[in-house]
């Protein structure tokens, strides 16, 4: 393989900002193929047409070599097009498919489950496997091959199996290999083993050496078996998914037997929007170099939340949603002993209602030490970054993680829990040396996080001279997706070879 050679990458996934977001799977699909695209490879992505996504804004057209193609679903006759347009970025565009069908997705705003009951789409099955069948349609009708087919998340599960199974005989898929993405180990994509005569797969996959689990055809699973490679989000996490059976979720079995295939690559962060030297919803702009101006929105922080600004007590942010996981279980049991502290505390997210009452409640006995916003504001989680001296981020697990990385980049020292990628970018701060860039407690329960928040406090009272090198350590970082994506082609350049 000649250096430097440049891959056909398709890229496929079930959401792409700016045109469908519910999390960071959507930027993450932004970003990477933008950056890839910039690097000279040639990216293509797939998603499907959602009835949220603006067609006229985003100018999607018709193919006529991609329109009103038919395919069975169990017994079902699906008709489907594959229309086109472009992921337009500050420096590259890059052409993006969108599945249409409008029973489907057309005709749905949400992307998984009904906005009216929160529960997931009874044909959510059908639905991926639409998508999953549709990349070979279009690399058909197009003779468009890739070298890599990039899959993401258990939407695009079947992908791999279908590549392995049905085409692999095919001399137009010849060569073709697939990597598949976990950005979250948590959502699977389980149905019913009715599910399984939908999918048009040979009989010997349906079952648990197939891509049966436990009784329910799983998508997840099928993608981890039948990928080439595997990678997820951080590496401490591929390594904890495949040892613990907390963090694994059942597929800790699968992935320890492929680990020798799977790699951690942290997510980059879009330094474009993410920075204080350009971000223009934060109430002043500053840098390593004149890291006063900081306090400038520690200001408009205080007036944002109604409290009285002291310079010299130390705010807390957090910007979390609002589940165990995250954390919240420990926050609550340590709140009686936070509110005994100097310091206030803001926070921003939304999740359990058990968790919003708390919080609520807590507003209004602390309204001088606590305050938060339930809901998400993307102003205020800028201003939060910017203006709050520490960042607490005490979560169970986290695949990634992306506001430590925020807070890393605006001087904000991050209080975080040894886990997932909270383990690959924040290093504990060792006053020796005077390395690291936060401070990081290794058990989750309610004492060493309060031990740490502690030790944080003592430095920022005690010494602003050293607050400041952990500070500007932090700032230091480089979380560009240049990085990333480098990473990537690394990975791309193993499954070519």
């Amino acid at each position: 393989m000649p250096p430097g050679k440049k891959y056909k990458i398709l890229f496929v996934t079930s959401e792409v900002y700016p045109f469908i977001k519910t999390g960071g799977l959507a930027d993450v699909s932004s970003a990477l193929p933008q950056k890839l695209q910039e690097m000279g490879h040639l990216v293509r992505i797939v998603v499907p047409k959602y009835g949220a996504i603006d067609e006229r804004k985003f100018k999607i057209h018709e193919v006529v070599r991609l329109k009103d193609l038919t395919m069975k679903i169990g017994i079902k006759d699906v008709v489907f097009s594959l229309r086109s347009s472009f992921l337009i970025g500050p420096k590259t565009r890059v052409q993006i498919y969108f599945l249409d069908n409008p029973e489907y997705f057309g005709s749905r705003h949400s992307m998984y489950s009904d906005p009216l009951t929160n529960e997931d789409y009874p044909d959510n099955d059908e639905r991926f496997i639409l998508l999953a069948r549709s990349v070979y349609e279009l690399v058909q009708k197009l003779g468009w091959v890739p070298d890599i087919i990039h899959c993401n998340d258990w939407q695009c599960g079947l992908v791999p199996v279908y590549l392995k199974a049905m085409f692999k005989n095919d001399p137009a898929f010849k060569g073709i290999k697939t990597l598949f993405t976990i950005h979250n180990l948590g959502f699977q994509g389980v149905f019913p083993k009715s599910t399984f005569e939908k999918t048009s797969l040979p009989r010997e996959l349906n079952s648990e050496k197939g891509i049966l689990h436990k009784g329910s055809v799983n998508y997840l699973k099928s993608g981890l078996l039948y990928s080439d490679m595997i990678n997820t989000v951080s590496e401490t996490y591929a390594k904890e998914i495949c040892s613990s059976k907390e963090i694994g979720l059942g597929m800790e079995d699968i992935l320890s037997k492929r680990k020798k295939d799977l790699y951690g690559i942290v997510n980059g962060i879009d330094d474009t929007v993410w920075h204080p030297e350009v971000d223009t919803k934060i109430a002043h702009k500053f840098s390593a170099k004149n890291l006063e101006h900081k306090l400038e929105n520690k200001k408009a922080l205080a007036d944002n939340f109604n409290f009285e600004f002291k310079a010299d007590v130390p705010v807390l942010g957090m910007i979390t949603r609002l589940y165990d996981n995250k954390g919240m279980d420990i926050l609550e049991k340590a709140f009686p002993e936070l509110m005994k502290m100097d310091i206030q505390l803001v926070l921003l997210g939304t999740g359990e209602k058990k968790y919003n009452k708390f919080l609520m409640n807590m507003a209004s006995k602390y309204h001088n030490k606590f305050s938060c916003f339930i809901g998400f504001d993307d102003e205020l989680a800028h201003l939060i970054e910017a203006g709050s001296d520490m960042f607490l981020m005490p979560s169970k697990f986290e695949p990634c993680g992306l506001n430590q990385m925020y807070s890393l980049v605006y001087g904000t020292v991050p209080i975080v829990r040894k886990t997932g990628g909270l383990a690959d970018t924040v290093q504990k701060f060792n006053p020796k040396t005077k390395t690291g860039n936060g401070f990081v407690f290794e058990k989750y329960n309610v004492k060493d996080f309060l031990a740490e928040i502690k030790t944080a406090i003592k430095v920022y009272s005690s010494d602003p001279e050293v607050w400041k090198t952990i500070q500007l350590n932090g700032m230091k970082s480089d979380f560009s997706w240049l990085n990333s994506t480098k990473k990537y082609v690394d990975l791309y350049k193993k499954l070519a070879d």
